[in-house]
């Protein structure tokens, strides 16, 4: 099951108290004050980690707390100070504190976008001071003593957003899973009825010379999708750490509607969501071209696509016609200067794919 936001609590541990003793030792018959100071709470962190891809396991287990400061004792002894608690999260999650007025936005915390990255959400209480702190030259016996501050209290908010160079956009059953599919070793479930694919699917696509592009697959787009029609509206966010998209436009004929219309309606959709989104390098990839029966279908949206300065391409997800050039285009488009994807996103994005594969 793959989860991109839930909402959690977390708290840190409250300092101990401070400890009010005195020396009761034989032969010493000023012994004075001896109370030692209590223990730090612990403190809430999250991190980036490479070994989770979901945020599955904080949907049905929300609460957290870290350990508290143990209490200061006798003989100058201090507190033992709570354990740290550390909650992983993939790479890309994003960390929002929800403030107490509900009608205030959330307020980002932190972007844990590599590996590793690590981020102080709730800090422990501090320990309060033992009477053995309070000792003066006029004042040997002080019977005064610390209370442990209380540790941060917070909701969170987390969502994840994927990381790819690439993602795939496009209408139900546009092909874009039969796609990822053939270029990458992620295997998602392909059908011929819609919204087949449910969850974004991430693969590595590789190129000779030891070159290499992360691409995300989401869930087809329809009319409406910016307002919450259909499922693609949850996974638009996906794409806004892309750095190039690609329509794919099923030129077959079999789903009764036009190529022209399809990428004309996509392109607003993501204008609407976010324009940062419409802005990005695009490409067009006619696909089904091995199922298409009329040619006038594919010259409309060669020539929509020239209108609008995009590079085209006619391929097929099945029998991999017209790939190899696409592919090319897609690492020209990305513009890396020769180096390839970053070896640990890549990485990362094998390991979800395996993941999902296994599930």
């Amino acid at each position: 099951m793959f989860v991109d936001e839930v909402d959690i609590h977390v708290a840190a541990g409250s300092g101990g108290r401070g400890c009010l003793a005195f020396r009761r030792e034989k032969r010493v018959p000023r012994g004075g004050p001896s109370g030692g100071d209590g223990g730090h709470g612990g403190s809430v962190y999250i991190v980036a980690s490479p070994h989770t891809n979901t945020l599955i396991s904080y949907r049905f287990h929300p609460e957290f707390t870290a350990e508290r400061g143990e209490h200061g004792q006798g003989s100058n002894r201090t507190g033992h100070g709570g354990a740290d608690l550390e909650l992983a999260v993939p790479i890309g999650t994003l960390v929002y504190e929800k403030p107490a007025d509900s009608d205030a936005p959330p307020e980002l915390l932190a972007d844990l976008d590599h590996q590793g990255l690590r981020v102080l959400v709730a800090r422990g209480g501090r320990g309060g001071m033992g009477n053995a702190r309070f000792a003066t030259s006029t004042n040997r016996a002080p019977r005064k003593v610390q209370p442990g501050e209380p540790g941060e209290d917070k909701n969170l908010r987390l969502e994840l957003k994927l990381l790819a160079d690439v993602g795939l956009v496009g209408f139900p059953n546009a092909g874009k899973s039969t796609l990822i599919a053939r270029v990458s070793a992620a295997r998602p479930k392909i059908a011929d009825y819609p919204f087949t694919t449910l969850t974004p699917n991430l693969g590595v696509v590789g190129l000779s010379n030891d070159r290499s592009f992360v691409v995300a697959d989401v869930p087809g787009l329809i009319e409406g999708a910016h307002r919450g029609l259909g499922l693609g509206h949850r996974f638009l966010r996906h794409l806004e750490r892309t750095r190039l998209l690609v329509h794919l436009v099923d030129v077959s004929g079999a789903s009764a509607r036009d190529p022209v219309d399809d990428l004309d309606t996509v392109r607003r959709e993501l204008e609407l969501f976010r324009p940062e989104l419409a802005a990005k390098p695009q490409l067009v990839a006619a696909n089904k071209i091995d199922a298409c029966d009329d040619e006038n279908r594919v010259k409309a949206l060669s020539k929509r696509a020239r209108g609008l300065r995009l590079p085209f391409f006619k391929i097929s997800g099945v029998t991999g016609e017209g790939l190899p050039a696409l592919l090319e285009a897609i690492w020209s488009g990305l513009d890396l200067s020769g180096a390839s994807t970053n070896p640990e996103m890549a990485r990362e994005a094998t390991t979800a794919v395996r993941a999902r594969t296994k599930r």
